[in-house]
């Protein structure tokens, strides 16, 4: 008999299965686990942007996505223009409260674009984002209701002794 996962490894599964979605190019998968109004009881044509429970998005330099119509579309033009993305995780932390959770974690991504002069992929890009998942528990499940993701920014490698007071 397996013992009951807690809801701290629960939100872990559900963290490392959006990246993975995001990895495979998995709209399906990814949009499944964004949170919908119907998992709050609530009718989506008549739910008001206004109530609790509508999803948010901010990726890295764009302004801030809300409701699922703009948040899936954001995460389908992602896919259709990367041809290649690895997500490492570091520095993963997960609380949860009743049926909220929070994951903090640093993004360490790899990508590469379409190809260009008959390569097979495009150049790969390092970035690091430091980001928070916020979850909700509902009957199928943990889904993500916000990600907020922010660069960030590399250190200087220029001497700072020119500026300092002499």
């Amino acid at each position: 008999m397996s013992t009951p996962h807690t809801d701290v490894e629960e939100v872990e599964a559900a963290n490392t299965a959006f990246y993975e979605a995001l990895e495979q190019g998995d709209f399906e998968a990814l949009s499944a686990l964004w949170l919908d109004p119907a998992d709050l009881g609530v009718d989506e044509e008549y739910h008001d942007p206004a109530d609790t429970g509508v999803i948010s998005c901010v990726h890295p330099g764009w302004p801030v996505l809300t409701g699922r119509g703009e948040v899936l579309r954001s995460y389908a033009l992602i896919m259709a223009n990367t041809d290649y993305i690895q997500f490492f995780l570091t520095d993963v932390h997960v609380s949860v409260t009743g049926d909220t959770a929070l994951v903090t974690c640093t993004e360490n991504i790899l990508s590469g674009g379409p190809p260009t002069d008959g390569e097979e992929l495009g150049p790969l890009v390092g970035q690091l984002v430091v980001a928070t998942n916020v979850f909700h528990r509902t009957r199928d499940g943990w889904k993500l209701w916000s990600h907020h993701g922010s660069p960030v920014l590399a250190e200087s490698d220029e001497d700072d002794s020119d500026t300092s007071p002499a």
